[in-house]
């Protein structure tokens, strides 16, 4: 790959808003060891990344070609795993990529990376980044850098089951407590730190990013992570239709328990559409009557 192709690229997939990519804790570190085995692969390592419930963003340097064939391999990856605990075939297709340029001379590149980076917090899960697991949230000007595990210090066979794939990553990666492989292994952290210089400007490009703008705008409490209210609903179904999944409801009481979960947990109207898969006009007209 010759220099004159590589770019800074924004890579995002479509939110989406009628089913969730990680359904809980097990999926978010399926998605976290397959980008570090991906990007050991192909040898493409991010700048950043988040893992959102329904989205991803990744910003690597490296072609637009290669840039898809990244995000290719991740679909296939973590879409096999989600078809083996789920059942469910080909569900990353309907996904598409959008891949946007980023430049460090006009700063959309440290604007992209504050971007990416408050997500988790314009979506009310977190007060600040480096409080969210799943990406390089906590990755930047830190002091320390010795967190984790060696990868060395496993079995293989052990290795093998913790990253769901039989790929040999390098013996210096580090596995955090939470069972996958720590982003500061593979991400370029240094290299990020030295575009962003110092961390108050870090800090500057966070707090003025568009996603914080829209964080102060909504000027609300954090929200239930989709994972609690999917969990919750679960619980609903059984304890109180004696089923295990919203398909098997009927019209009123799949009315009935998006209530009770709008009673409880008061999420946006979104949110209950990605969580339950019920569609965003059927759920306003259910909870028009119901306010």
């Amino acid at each position: 790959m010759t220099i004159k192709h590589m770019r800074y690229l924004l890579i995002s997939t479509d939110h989406l808003t009628d089913d969730l990519l990680f359904r809980d804790n097990e999926d978010f570190r399926a998605g976290m060891n397959y980008t570090a085995v991906v990007s050991h692969v192909l040898d493409v390592h991010p700048l950043a990344f988040i893992l959102m419930s329904n989205h991803v963003h990744y910003i690597l340097y490296t072609s637009k070609e290669m840039a898809k064939t990244y995000m290719d391999r991740l679909k296939q990856l973590y879409g096999r795993y989600f078809q083996k605990k789920y059942g469910i075939n080909e569900f990353l297709r309907k996904q598409r990529l959008d891949i946007r340029e980023l430049k460090m001379e006009d700063e959309s590149l440290h604007r992209g990376i504050a971007y990416l980076q408050m997500n988790c917090v314009a979506a009310n899960i977190t007060p600040h980044p480096f409080l969210y697991s799943w990406g390089t949230g906590s990755c930047f000007f830190q002091e320390a850098r010795t967190r984790g595990t060696p990868l060395s210090d496993f079995s293989r066979r052990k290795a093998i089951r913790l990253l769901h794939s039989n790929i040999r990553l390098p013996g210096n990666y580090r596995m955090g407590e939470d069972g996958y492989i720590l982003p500061e292994s593979y991400v370029l952290v240094q290299w990020v730190e030295s575009l962003f210089r110092s961390a108050r400007r870090y800090s500057y490009f966070l707090n003025t990013s568009s996603k914080a703008r829209l964080r102060i705008e909504k000027d609300a409490a954090p929200a239930f992570r989709d994972q609690v209210i999917l969990e919750a609903m679960t619980d609903l179904c059984h304890s109180l239709y004696r089923c295990h999944s919203p398909r098997d409801l009927d019209r009123k009481q799949n009315a009935d328990l998006l209530r009770q979960l709008y009673r409880r947990f008061n999420p946006d109207v979104n949110q209950l559409a990605r969580v339950t898969g019920t569609p965003y006009s059927e759920i306003a007209a259910i909870l028009d009557d119901f306010e």
